[in-house]
């Protein structure tokens, strides 16, 4: 959206929310750090057990890092509890 101020041009916000590679928003922070402790996973594997082991570990906490964030994505960018049922709140006001 493009709007004229005193002459200049003026842009509001992208108008679509971050995405990069199907991650959204907050989770781009989130796979940053999942790609960077897999790293260090793989420096100590390698190190202790060798870098086969450390190629492994590298791959396994990557995977499941990108598929936890893949599932906590899927309830929402603001994952709040969505609690069912009728809730009764006594003595709210009371003197």
């Amino acid at each position: 959206m493009e709007m004229n101020f005193n002459g200049y041009p003026v842009f509001k916000g992208l108008q679509k929310p971050l995405e990069f590679m199907g991650i959204r928003g907050r989770f781009l922070t989130y796979a940053a750090m999942v790609i960077g402790i897999s790293f260090i996973g793989y420096i100590l594997f390698s190190i202790l057990v060798g870098k086969l082991a450390g190629f492994l570990a590298m791959t396994g906490i990557a995977a499941m890092g990108i598929l936890g964030i893949f599932i906590r994505q899927k309830s929402g960018l603001h994952n709040r509890k969505r609690s069912r049922g009728i809730f009764i709140y006594h003595h709210l006001f009371s003197r």
